[in-house]
């Protein structure tokens, strides 16, 4: 995959990882119930913020040239 192509995939996660993590969509997530004994807005974030950094390690790998091991 070309180098290009990488900074698109990666630009495009952050600005979707900040509009996520915006207050708008965590407003929704505010309320007081719990989810396995965890608040809702918490397991938010936490999933959010997992599923951004499984993403962007998995664009890395999927990206890297045979050649840089």
């Amino acid at each position: 995959m070309k180098e290009t192509l990488k900074s698109q995939y990666l630009v495009t996660l952050f600005f979707a990882g900040m509009f996520l993590l915006n207050y708008p969509l965590m407003g929704i997530y505010n309320i007081n119930k719990k989810l396995l004994g965890i608040p809702v807005l918490y397991l938010f974030v936490f999933a959010l913020w997992l599923m951004v950094i499984l993403l962007t390690y998995w664009i890395i790998r999927k990206t890297k040239n045979k050649k840089d091991a």
